[in-house]
């Protein structure tokens, strides 16, 4: 057994640092999103994963998988709006179906029946399709907390977010009111009755993700492709909303390639994000993803 004496030698605190030293970047950021996950899997009754089908969650699956030794114990939720791109909804439940993969899709299926829709506003059809959907759905299935794919550098709103985000019932988020995440130590020492929004991305950027995406060689949305017209999705979302760009990257490794050279915002195709200086704040002081 190895004594602390040793342990704490100079000698082995040279050798970790050096071993830290040499693990690349990314793997640095799998082993804090693995260490997160692990953590809120031990401590969050009912855990989910917040799934669009986009880049930033398939690689999130991807590290719940390397948690588990390649498992997935915990259920996918997919908001539906009815307004997604078609193609997205078909790899969806083909996805699912071949990696045996719990799904649960949440509608809110009173607001569409009622006629809501991108025509009656981008932030009211957001708010009432996207948010009190994902609310409903977590009341419904009793979810304890919510894995996410966001983003500090996606968009502004998300810069101010924590790894931990406590909410109350109504799932509002308060951004002046967090607990300061320091060493390491996250807030998840909660009665369980706070749902929990958890982001093991945070510290991602969108470069790291598509490079993750080429090291793992992940099965990503065909969307994410050029067409024959020269055109490709960056975001993935609605389709009224969620504009395509030029581009020829039909690899992974063009896109990659491309996002290194790029000075357009990722999210600059996104209708909602413009209808509004404040908008994404505003729908997510409310509880949206």
């Amino acid at each position: 057994m190895l004594s602390c004496d040793r342990w704490n030698s100079p000698n082995n605190k040279r050798q970790w640092a050096q071993l830290l030293t040499m693990t690349d970047h990314l793997t640095r950021l799998e082993h804090e999103s693995v260490f997160i996950i692990r953590e809120a899997y031990k401590k969050i009754r009912n855990l989910a994963l917040l799934w669009s089908m986009g880049k930033d969650s398939t690689v999130l699956l991807q590290l719940v998988r390397k948690s588990f030794l390649g498992h997935v114990p915990i259920p996918l939720v997919h908001i539906d709006t009815s307004y997604k791109i078609p193609e997205m909804i078909t790899w969806r439940d083909q996805y699912a179906k071949e990696n045996g993969l719990r799904l649960i899709v949440g509608q809110n299926r009173a607001a569409l029946d009622a006629g809501m829709g991108p025509d009656k506003g981008r932030l009211t059809c957001c708010g009432a399709l996207k948010t009190q959907g994902l609310l409903d759905t977590i009341k419904e299935n009793n979810i304890g907390g919510l894995l996410l794919g966001i983003r500090r550098d996606e968009e502004g709103s998300r810069a101010k977010e924590r790894v931990v985000s406590p909410r109350p019932d109504d799932g509002t988020w308060t951004y002046k009111d967090q607990v300061a995440e320091i060493w390491n130590h996250y807030n998840l020492h909660l009665p369980e009755s706070v749902h929990m929004r958890v982001h093991p991305l945070l510290h991602w950027t969108e470069l790291d993700v598509w490079e993750y995406i080429q090291r793992e060689k992940l099965e990503i949305m065909p969307l994410y492709f050029s067409n024959a017209e020269g055109k490709r999705y960056r975001s993935l979302g609605c389709w009224p909303c969620t504009g395509s760009i030029d581009s020829c990257a039909s690899s992974i490794d063009e896109i990659v390639d491309e996002i290194r050279m790029t000075k357009t915002s990722e999210r600059a195709g996104r209708a909602q994000d413009n209808a509004d200086t404040y908008a994404m704040q505003k729908l997510r002081s409310q509880g949206y993803m």
